[in-house]
Formats: C-alpha cells, sequence, structure tokens
C-alpha cells in the first residue's frame, strides 16, 4: 500500500511536470516566440542588466558544464551577450548582457507576462487568487526539495557564515544575549573527524542552515549549532538536519544523542520532543540552557 501511494505520488509529480511544460511552451524550440530554446531566453534572462560569473551562473541554474558552454556562445554568436576575463582574476569569467541583449531581455520580460497573464484571464477572480496562492506555496515547497545536506569542513566560509548568523540569532533572542565563550565550546578543532562532525544544508551552493555534533568514547555524542535561516524555517529542514545528524552519530559508533537549549528557542524545543527526545536532568552546567534533552538511538 505504501509503494503504490508512492508510485500515485511520482505520477502526480510528473503530470504536473508535464502541464507545466506545455502551458508555458518550454516544449518549443521558440520559446516565446522568439526563435530560440527555452534553456537560451532562461539564461539571458539570469544574467540581467548586472551581468553574471558564468561559473556561479551555471550552478545557479543547474547546468552542466558542456550545456552551460553551448547556451552561452549560442548567445553570443547572436550578439547578445559578451563573455570577458574579471578585471580583478583573469580565470573567472562573466557575461554580460550587449545592446542588443538588454532590448531582447526586455521583450522576453513583456511576453513573459502575456503568458502569465494568459494562465489567470480565463479564470473568475476568486480562482486567480487561489491560483496565485497555490503557485506561491508550490514554489516554496519546491525551493525546499532543492536542499542539499552534506558534511563539511567547519572552518570553510559556508561553516563560518552559518556559525555567524546563529550566534547573532541566538544574540537577539535570548534575554540576556549570548556570548559564544560563555558556553560550552564547539570550535573548529572539536568539529572535525574523528573528533566531531558538522553538516551544512546549501540551496544552490547557498548555505542555508547547519548542525554539528561533538563524540565522546563510550557517552553520547553532544548535538550542537543547529539552525536554519528564517525564510527556510516551516518546510521541515530542521527534522532532515536531526535525522542526518543521528545518522552521523550512529556511524561514529554512539548510541545516544544529547542536547541543551534555551526556553527562548521554543521551536527547537518542539522539533526535539516530536522527534523523540525526552527531557532528562542537566547534565553539563551550560550557562544558557535551561533545558537538557536526550535520545537513544536504534
Amino acid at each position: 500500500m505504501v509503494r503504490e501511494m508512492k508510485r500515485a505520488d511520482v505520477q502526480r509529480v510528473r503530470s504536473f511536470n508535464r502541464l507545466v511544460a506545455e502551458r508555458i511552451g518550454a516544449l518549443s524550440d521558440e520559446f516565446l516566440g522568439r526563435g530560440r530554446p527555452m534553456g537560451e531566453s532562461r539564461t539571458l534572462w539570469e544574467i540581467g542588466s548586472g551581468g553574471a560569473e558564468v561559473r556561479e551562473l551555471r550552478v545557479r541554474l543547474g547546468l552542466d558544464s558542456g550545456y552551460a558552454s553551448r547556451v552561452l556562445r549560442s548567445l553570443s554568436r547572436q550578439g547578445l551577450i559578451r563573455i570577458a576575463a574579471s578585471t580583478s582574476d583573469r580565470r573567472v569569467r562573466w557575461a554580460r548582457l550587449t545592446a542588443a541583449g538588454r532590448a531582447e531581455r526586455a521583450d522576453l520580460d513583456r511576453r513573459s507576462d502575456e503568458v502569465a497573464w494568459s494562465c489567470l484571464e480565463p479564470l473568475p477572480p476568486k480562482l486567480r487568487v487561489k491560483l496565485v496562492a497555490t503557485m506561491a506555496e508550490v514554489e516554496r515547497l519546491l525551493r525546499a526539495s532543492l536542499v542539499r545536506v552534506a558534511a563539511e569542513d567547519p572552518t570553510s566560509p559556508a561553516a563560518r557564515w552559518c556559525i555567524r548568523h546563529y550566534f547573532s540569532e541566538l544574540d537577539a533572542r535570548f534575554r540576556t544575549g549570548f556570548d559564544p565563550a560563555r558556553s560550552i565550546s564547539a570550535d573548529a578543532r572539536e568539529l572535525m573527524a574523528p573528533t566531531g562532525a558538522l553538516l551544512v544544508a546549501r540551496v544552490r551552493q547557498q548555505p542555508i542552515g547547519c548542525g554539528a555534533l561533538k563524540f565522546h568514547r563510550g557517552a553520547p555524542a553532544e548535538l550542537k549549532r543547529m539552525w536554519v535561516a528564517p525564510e527556510y524555517r516551516g518546510l521541515g529542514l530542521g527534522r532532515r538536519l536531526l535525522l542526518e545528524l543521528e545518522r552521523h552519530a550512529r556511524r561514529a559508533g554512539a548510541r545516544a544523542v544529547r542536547l541543551e537549549t534555551n526556553r527562548a528557542l521554543k521551536e527547537a524545543i518542539q522539533l526535539y520532543r516530536r522527534s523523540g527526545y525526552r527531557e532528562v536532568t542537566a547534565f553539563n552546567d551550560e550557562p544558557y540552557a535551561h533545558h537538557w534533552f536526550e535520545k537513544r538511538l536504534r
């Protein structure tokens, strides 16, 4: 029954994808009536008025290097873009719109607006509102499906970015503020294998969350630094990070996971309780903690 339900879900997603591709004209080699496939028009739009670094553009659009090179060569031959090395680093290439490219992008904007309106115009007002709201929720959920979670060097720029934002939020939310120097340590050295691990969640290479573990031989692993960017909350990412951290703890030989948290972090407390963590007596002297939790790992 579960397998059949999953198959039905997959078929529904495929049906939705086919309908969207048909409705926006993605199947045509003349997307929006401009004599080029959708991939080229989308790339032209993404380059934008300020230009874009080629590698970052490829990552942002999820294109492999071969296809991205063909698209950029085609746009260059059409006189719509120029590609040149960065003045500060000759290894970095930038794509910028020409005057013709800027005019073409403006026309693509106008035509895209017309396609969008053609989806709304046939519907009565109430259904228009419903369709737009549903699309917003679908977009939000699809963005969550792009999230990838992986182990990260705790000294990397992405790891430091996450930890900095985590500390900043704690300082804003805790009644007494937050000073990392007063808290039980979880520095980069402690979060490196084999004594620890740090996971970072990303969307299109942009870090949006993290979680860490400290391992202790013969004792429960410590869960630290759990944080998700505000705009990605409510999408199950905290639960996903927690499950990945528990898997890492099991692989490291831990039979349980422990954590402490502040009473101001109500969402985190709810997450831990829903995820099978039980409140226990204090097992350390963390000055910012009001609750201590533990979970046995199967």
